[in-house]
């Protein structure tokens, strides 16, 4: 079967049990498409928004690792578990607590910035190996803990031993920490139990689609749902360019006097002379000395 050079954003949500990697090779042989990438790992037990990025989109894919996310999370206390979530051996260690604001003082330590230490169960890489590795081998290597921040825990719903809450944070947070650290500081224990990504980047989840929904459409209905390259950067401002700067730029050639111009990374578009549907063609980033300098272009091949 003949690849497509397909470009674009498809926005899955993806089923529990199966990789981020397994999730777009499927995606991308129901679209033919020659290229693809996924935007950050979703673990195998959490189901969620997964952004995928095929064709020129994949040079974008980068910024949708450092976005901030938002997750619903399920906390069982009263037991922990070997790999901080469901996979793990679990073990009783303590009585969940009854009082519900005993439970939201608890949550209230952990909105900020705070300092979190990565599980051995996870996909960073230490001399080469994932560290999940070396925990199956019952090996325990020293972490060290990061700065991260998390700007807002909701409590949605209580009824010991199990929690349901939406969280809101920056990269590299864990959430499976998160539940580990809650249990911690009520005494008792706790692990996840469950866990579903809501948003990131600006994307929602009520606007992905499920993988079995996208299995059972045509191709052409798979294309309609692809969103452009453009949209990885939605939070830059926009910045319009004419033929002669357009034609610069494209040629690694900085644009000068471009002092009106927001600072900053920006989306670049090309206006043709009747101001017709500008075409994106990139990001570019312009310095306080009101150069505009190119950083990832479309190709135009």
């Amino acid at each position: 079967m003949a690849k497509r050079k397909l470009n674009g954003v498809l926005l899955l949500d993806k089923p529990f049990g199966m990789s981020s990697t397994s999730a777009l090779n499927k995606c991308r042989w129901l679209f033919q498409a020659e290229k693809g990438g996924h935007t950050g790992v979703l673990d195998p037990y959490a189901t969620g928004l997964l952004p995928l990025c095929f064709g020129e989109a994949t040079k974008f894919a980068q910024r949708m690792l450092d976005a901030d996310k938002a997750y619903r999370a399920y906390v069982r206390f009263g037991e922990t578990s070997t790999t901080l979530d469901a996979e793990g051996e679990i073990t009783v260690t303590g009585d969940a607590p009854e009082s519900i604001d005993a439970v939201r003082a608890a949550i209230a330590q952990f909105v900020g910035p705070i300092l979190q230490t990565p599980p051995m169960y996870s996909a960073l890489k230490v001399a080469g190996k994932p560290m999940y590795e070396y925990a199956r081998e019952g090996v325990e290597l020293e972490r060290k803990a990061r700065p991260i921040t998390i700007y807002d825990i909701t409590l949605i719903s209580y009824q010991a031993p199990d929690l349901i809450i939406d969280v809101r944070c920056s990269k590299g947070t864990y959430i499976r920490v998160l539940a580990q650290d809650l249990g911690l500081a009520l005494g008792c224990g706790a692990y996840l139990t469950g866990l579903r990504r809501t948003e990131t980047g600006g994307f929602r989840l009520e606007d992905a689609i499920g993988l079995d929904e996208f299995i059972a459409m045509e191709l052409d209905q798979r294309d309609q749902l692809l969103l452009p390259e453009e949209s990885l950067l939605s939070n830059l401002p926009e910045l319009h360019l004419n033929a002669a700067q357009v034609a610069l730029i494209c040629n690694g050639v900085p644009v000068r006097d471009m002092k009106s111009a927001p600072l900053g990374e920006v989306k670049l578009y090309a206006v043709p002379e009747n101001q017709d549907n500008p075409r994106f063609i990139g990001l570019g980033e312009v310095g306080a000395d009101g150069v505009l300098r190119s950083k990832r272009l479309l190709s135009t091949g």
